[in-house]
């Protein structure tokens, strides 16, 4: 068990838990004393869970799908009632349709959209009373690089871009509450996700390998790195900015 952890105290939802990203956030919060609630559609987030909770940290897992409200209030009180309390919020569970503009189809629009930016307007409406009853809390999006545009990404950029929006809005509204809003914007990183888009060897990711200057691809616990950072009292004085955690990419690449 952590002792003396920046998180001690701290309890930490992370959404889109079960891989990648959300999974390495959990792991660098909850080896630094958190004690962290994970959610995601896939059942195996209950697997990180019981790794996590093998460490000798509070740990719990819950099925959810995050685009459907009624499912995420329920679980935030089935939370509540177990930690009593929700410091920190990572709204990182997200969807990918890749798609040329003529190619998307509804479908597609409604489904990237109701994860990927509606899930986290539902997560943080559903913790906001417990931040504001404790006068503090910090929220970390995980946007996109591809928020700045992206090939073959016309929703996936939109929803990566709201969410900067989204946070620069509820920095202004819940600075009174002493709550921080901040964003973490990855691209490209090893994930789960990102090479079922981009699939290893393929032209399209050599392409990408190319234009990323410090020439390699980021990793997980890069990005949770910096979320750790923008979620501890280290940043108490940020908030509504945006992290880039690319290589380079935003200054010297072109992102295809």
């Amino acid at each position: 068990m952590v002792k003396d952890g920046r998180f001690n105290e701290h309890v930490a939802l992370i959404t889109g838990a079960a891989q990648g990203i959300g999974k390495a956030v959990a792991f660098k919060i909850a080896r630094e004393g958190g004690a962290v609630a994970l959610l995601d559609i896939l059942p195996k987030v209950h697997e990180t869970a019981r790794e996590i909770s093998g460490e000798g940290i509070r740990a719990m897992a819950l099925t959810v799908d995050i685009g459907d409200q009624t499912a995420v209030g329920e679980a935030i009180i089935e939370i509540s009632q177990r930690f009593h309390k929700i410091d920190i919020l990572v709204n990182n569970a997200g969807i990918v349709a890749p798609a040329s503009l003529e190619d998307v189809t509804e479908n597609d629009w409604d489904r990237v959209v109701q994860v990927s930016l509606k899930g986290a307007f539902f997560c943080t409406r559903h913790v906001l009373p417990f931040m504001k009853k404790e006068n503090y809390g910090k929220i970390v999006n995980i946007s996109s690089r591809a928020s700045l545009g992206k090939v073959k990404r016309t929703v996936y950029s939109a929803c990566k871009a709201g969410l900067i929006g989204l946070a620069r809005t509820w920095a202004l509204e819940l600075a009174p509450y002493h709550i921080n809003v901040n964003n973490v914007a990855p691209g490209p990183i090893a994930t789960e996700l990102f090479e079922k888009a981009n699939p290893p060897g393929s032209p399209q990711t050599e392409a990408i390998l190319k234009n990323v200057p410090l020439g390699r691809m980021g990793r997980p616990e890069e990005v949770a790195d910096a979320v750790a950072f923008l979620a501890s009292d280290e940043a108490s004085f940020i908030t509504g900015q945006t992290l880039f955690i690319c290589g380079g990419v935003t200054i010297g690449g072109v992102y295809f």
